[in-house]
């Protein structure tokens, strides 16, 4: 369905005349009466009822009416910001999981900074769910974070994913071998309670049996959290438990040997990131942002 077919269609409805519309549209008289029809041909159905008294919309025509000028308002506002030759300004509130920023802030500031000279950037890093939190609350512009959930008043879109693993000091002598029972003797560092890693922890517990506080196990897990994902980092490689941590984060750690992989089954999931913004924000700029971020993050050599 053509913008210009609508645009024809809505000079019409408003002038009652195709003569009229066809002046105002610089165009002739055939070719106004041609989009018409393909546009009626499009939808199936008669838009205009001509006759001695003039042309008036029917039924369907009236029922179409708000919808086309919606169609062509947004063209016209997406035309009018890309176009525009202006710098964009301001201020822009960005909310960014501490995986991702530890990551990713300084190269995706860079790459804002090149496209968009005269921004400045609050960022806000916390946990995901705060983040989701400050999104519905008009605290934020933007926001990278953990995949939660989906909410009918934001835009969410996939951004990226990161595999995670088990970690521990080589001092602890863990190997493994013993499955997950080594979680019963070790303590767990872990993201705070509700995150998703922090959830993904309760169900492996449960399976063995210890997830409930009811059943007064004398082998309960112990689980130490903290928001900072580099405070579980240097809390793991000076030996105070075993941790679950994402993957990039842990390379250089584990090359230098300040850190162990552990072999647990099952693997730990991915953590999956998206990207989201308030559905009423009715500027392109927080799309443009994350899409440059998702362009960064999946260049070739990309750590996620």
């Amino acid at each position: 369905m053509r913008i210009r077919n609508l645009n024809s269609f809505i000079k019409v409805a408003s002038l009652g005349s195709f003569h009229a519309a066809a002046q105002q549209l610089h165009a002739s008289q055939p070719a106004i009466s041609a989009r018409i029809a393909t546009l009626e041909e499009e939808l199936g159905v008669q838009l205009f009822q001509r006759d001695k008294s003039g042309t008036r919309l029917t039924a369907r025509g009236k029922q179409l009416l708000p919808y086309a000028r919606k169609l062509v308002a947004v063209q016209e506002e997406m035309k009018a910001q890309l176009g525009d030759a202006a710098p964009q300004r301001g201020v822009v509130r960005v909310g960014v999981a501490d995986t991702l920023a530890q990551l990713w802030i300084a190269p995706l500031l860079e790459r804002w900074r090149q496209q968009f000279p005269l921004l400045q950037f609050e960022i806000t890093t916390d946990l995901s769910h705060e983040l989701w939190r400050a999104l519905h609350e008009h605290e934020l512009d933007l926001a990278l974070m953990v995949t939660e959930q989906y909410s009918s008043e934001l835009v969410v879109e996939p951004l990226s994913a990161c595999l995670q693993c088990w970690v521990a000091s080589p001092a602890l002598g863990l190997d493994g071998s013993d499955g997950l029972e080594l979680l019963l003797r070790q303590p767990i560092l872990s993201f705070p309670r509700n995150t998703r890693p922090w959830r993904y922890l309760q169900g492996l517990i449960s399976s063995l049996g210890h997830g409930d506080a009811a059943a007064g196990s004398l082998e309960e897990p112990v689980l130490y959290t903290c928001s900072s994902v580099a405070n579980l980092q240097a809390l793991a490689e000076q030996g105070c438990g075993v941790a679950l941590l994402p993957q990039p984060l842990v390379e250089s750690a584990l090359a230098r040997g300040a850190l162990e992989r552990i072999a647990l089954k099952p693997e730990p999931p991915e953590l999956e990131f998206c990207c989201a913004w308030r559905l009423d924000d009715e500027r392109l700029l927080p799309g443009l942002l994350a899409e440059e971020g998702r362009q960064l993050m999946s260049l070739p050599g990309a750590d996620l």
